[in-house]
């Protein structure tokens, strides 16, 4: 069965939303790491997800919709950024990291759930490519959560 255009428009908000709060999280992890060349990478992805949600925020308007301004709707997406906000004050940069590994979990949940919908293979193709991103950037911080252990 064909994916509607209201469920389409759904799809690519939520992933809006995912965005906005990894490029949160991400700031935040930036704000929270006493390592540079940590902070240049976290807010260098913050920068990656302000840069996809711009787009997708394109598509919605593109396709009739109106993108929202709201976080995520997922709860578990939420509590993980939170979890990053609430390292700032005294987290070590390992921990930071480790709270960057599970948000950047979360994010790769929800553009995988987006992915298993029947995407028009123009918009497929946008969120093949931003999910791929996601996932290069959570092997990134894998191996620095693993590199630190």
């Amino acid at each position: 069965m064909a994916i509607s255009h209201e469920d389409i428009i759904s799809a690519l908000d939520e992933l809006v939303a995912t965005c906005r709060d990894g490029e949160e999280g991400l700031r935040a992890a930036a704000e929270a790491a006493q390592n540079a060349e940590l902070r240049g990478l976290f807010l260098t992805y913050a920068q990656q997800r302000g840069d996809f949600r711009a787009e997708l925020e394109e598509e919605i308007r593109r396709l009739g919709g109106t993108p929202s301004t709201r976080g995520s709707i997922t709860g578990s997406l939420h509590r993980g950024w939170m979890s990053v906000r609430s390292a700032v004050g005294g987290g070590s940069d390992d921990s930071v990291v480790a709270e960057a590994e599970r948000g950047e979990d979360a994010a790769k949940r929800a553009y995988q759930a987006a992915l298993d919908r029947e995407l028009p293979p123009p918009i497929r193709a946008i969120v093949e490519r931003q999910s791929a991103r996601i996932r290069e950037a959570q092997d990134r911080v894998r191996s620095l959560r693993e590199r630190a252990a």
